[in-house]
């Protein structure tokens, strides 16, 4: 559950009516059944597409028995693992909605937790948005430069590394090419992409880019355009 606290107003109307009076959000239950209904039924719609199934975990390692659960009783094609909060208190605060803490403190925090996240036993295959922090960065102020957090990213992609999960290359922002070369640099192995579009007309946005980036960087497309790039 994330605490909104003082920050309500700044909340979609779709989220703000999950709110309890005390301000903590209270999200629906997933509907994986639903959800799969509605993957089967586009792959019969559309038999020549290659349609995967997936899941994002956030934060699984706090919350292992459900997170365990879910994958135990479903066969996601891929599985993804996040983080979008951090503790407060009783309960925890989504990142984007966090306006109390310095940009550069708070990206040092969640990278911290995200480093929480890779080193734990949670079950996913692919680290998504290591750079989720960014999307709340402010406009005014000193602007972002990544290589003033090279050290704190690089002991994310060396755990990540150790752990030999992919990284994913989220175009929602964009992911700092940086970061990528890094990846590279540690011996990371795989990579993804995501667009995190939310609405369809957005779904693979920014890819063209991401890939010429990643091919920079030294990593090589797959046999098919859904599987991992590689070294």
């Amino acid at each position: 559950m994330a605490d909104a606290g003082a920050v309500r107003p700044l909340l979609p109307d779709h989220f703000r009516v999950r709110l309890r009076p005390d301000g903590v959000l209270e999200p629906p239950e997933l509907d994986v059944a639903g959800y799969l209904a509605c993957v089967e039924e586009c792959r019969s719609r559309f038999p020549s597409l290659r349609i995967l199934s997936g899941v994002e975990l956030s934060e699984p390692h706090w919350h292992r028995p459900r997170a365990d659960a879910l994958l135990a009783a479903h066969d996601f094609d891929r599985v993804l693992g996040s983080v979008h909060s951090l503790p407060d208190g009783a309960h925890h605060r989504e990142l984007t909605v966090v306006a109390d803490r310095p940009p550069a403190e708070l990206l040092r925090a969640y990278l911290g937790e995200v480093l929480g996240l890779v080193e734990s036993t949670a079950d996913f295959a692919v680290l998504a948005h290591i750079d989720y922090a960014l999307r709340s960065w402010p406009g005014e102020g000193p602007p972002f430069v990544v290589g003033e957090f090279e050290e704190e990213f690089r002991t994310v992609l060396r755990a990540l590394k150790a752990s030999g999960r992919a990284l994913e290359v989220n175009t929602k922002v964009p992911l700092p090419g940086e970061v990528v070369r890094w990846w590279f640099e540690l011996g990371g192995e795989v990579v993804s992409f995501g667009s995190d579009a939310h609405e369809p007309a957005l779904v693979g946005h920014g890819f063209r880019e991401a890939a010429a980036l990643v091919e920079a960087c030294g990593f090589r497309p797959g046999p098919t355009p859904h599987d991992f790039w590689r070294r």
